[in-house]
């Protein structure tokens, strides 16, 4: 199982504004849905309210400290990092970190592999980013042209 992060930021490494994406194109959406589906997708619990349902044929792991959850169908309620990596063992796929800011940081050293879609904005107000360096330690292996201005590039892990 390889641990991955997908993201789409825009040109200051935006991430969120006001509780959300901060824009909508439909081509980040599909190739968002193309990568994860039928994979396990790690979410913190604010990214989790802003997709209102669980992802559509893929598992739905939600980071929360709250006591009190709402049981849902395909949706999996963990307290701790180390609790999604014990996931490892029973899961036949991939796992994909998928948000906010600090489940990135909170996975930085596990991640295998990022797909970062670069959005052709600056987002005026925008209030949650890319932490810092979390690209350090990788290298670029490909691009790929989203259309609208959007192109995706992978990175690698470089070293441990």
């Amino acid at each position: 199982m390889a641990i991955n992060g997908i993201v789409a930021v825009d040109r200051n490494g935006a991430i969120g504004k006001g509780g959300g994406l901060p824009w909508h194109y439909s081509a980040d959406l599909k190739f968002f849905k193309a990568q994860t589906t039928g994979h396990a997708c790690v979410m913190g619990y604010k990214t989790w309210l802003t997709l209102r349902r669980p992802l559509p044929g893929r598992l739905n792991v939600v980071l929360t400290r709250r006591a009190e959850v709402e049981p849902r169908e395909s949706v999996v309620w963990l307290r701790d990092k180390q609790s999604v990596l014990s996931l490892k063992a029973y899961l036949n796929c991939d796992l994909y970190v998928i948000g906010g800011a600090q489940v990135f940081e909170m996975f930085r050293a596990e991640i295998d592999r990022w797909l970062v879609t670069e959005v052709p904005l600056a987002v005026e107000g925008a209030d949650t980013f890319m932490p810092p360096g979390l690209l350090e330690g990788f290298r670029p292996t490909g691009t790929q042209d989203l259309g609208d201005g959007l192109k995706v590039t992978s990175y690698e892990r470089t070293g441990p």
